[in-house]
């Protein structure tokens, strides 16, 4: 024997209102790490617009502004992880760990650290950029201003060796030790506090 079972309107009625309800809540992405001052994306988050707004019509005559384009971003990392570049439209970074520069807890460059800085170099003069900032960064263990001193003095010393091999007076240096603020990686493992301490090195690309 088939037993059809039926369900009431008013539970037909909730399913469907929880159902609308449902589709109607707004999806939010996960939080990503956040930056340095002065390295936001340049593109800005899209607005809701009323497609009937009269503003919006182009007077008589008028014409559009120029196209712009969004910055996309291209990561490229060794096989190691020590190092990383970013490229942007408008930008790019490199990213080294301390491991590869220093020893631990230490702002004395290491033997691989000055061929690393200058292969950084010679892109700068490829880019034929200015303005370079240089930024210093730790994991979170040990204080917070032991931290912030030790990622500057980092930051210092790869400073030291870009101005010696771009030997330039036009080029000039923003340098800071952020300590462990805008951590890239969690801190919860020895692998992700890793990846935070690091020094990076971003400047302008060059028009193509």
């Amino acid at each position: 024997m088939t037993t059809t079972h039926r369900l009431h309107p008013l539970a037909l009625t909730l399913t469907a209102a929880s159902l609308i309800a449902a589709l109607a809540t707004p999806a939010h992405a996960d939080d990503g790490p956040s930056v340095p001052p002065g390295t936001e994306p340049s593109a800005s988050a899209p607005v809701n617009v009323d497609a009937n707004d009269p503003d919006l019509k182009l007077p008589e005559g008028a014409t559009l502004a120029e196209p712009k384009v969004l910055d996309i971003k291209q990561v490229v990392e060794d096989q190691s992880g020590d190092e990383r570049r970013e490229d942007t439209n408008a930008d790019v970074k490199f990213a080294l760990q301390a491991e590869v520069l220093f020893g631990k807890d230490s702002a004395k460059l290491g033997g691989e650290a000055r061929s690393r800085i200058s292969a950084i170099a010679e892109e700068i003069k490829t880019q034929k950029a200015t303005r370079i900032r240089v930024f210093g960064f730790t994991d979170n263990l040990g204080s917070s201003a032991h931290g912030d001193v030790l990622s500057r003095q980092r930051a210092n010393a790869v400073e030291g060796v870009l101005e010696q091999e771009l030997n330039d007076p036009n080029i000039t240096f923003e340098v800071r030790g952020y300590g462990e603020q805008y951590p890239i990686a969690s801190n919860a493992s020895e692998a992700s506090r890793k990846k935070n301490r690091r020094v990076e090195v971003s400047f302008p690309r060059g028009e193509d």
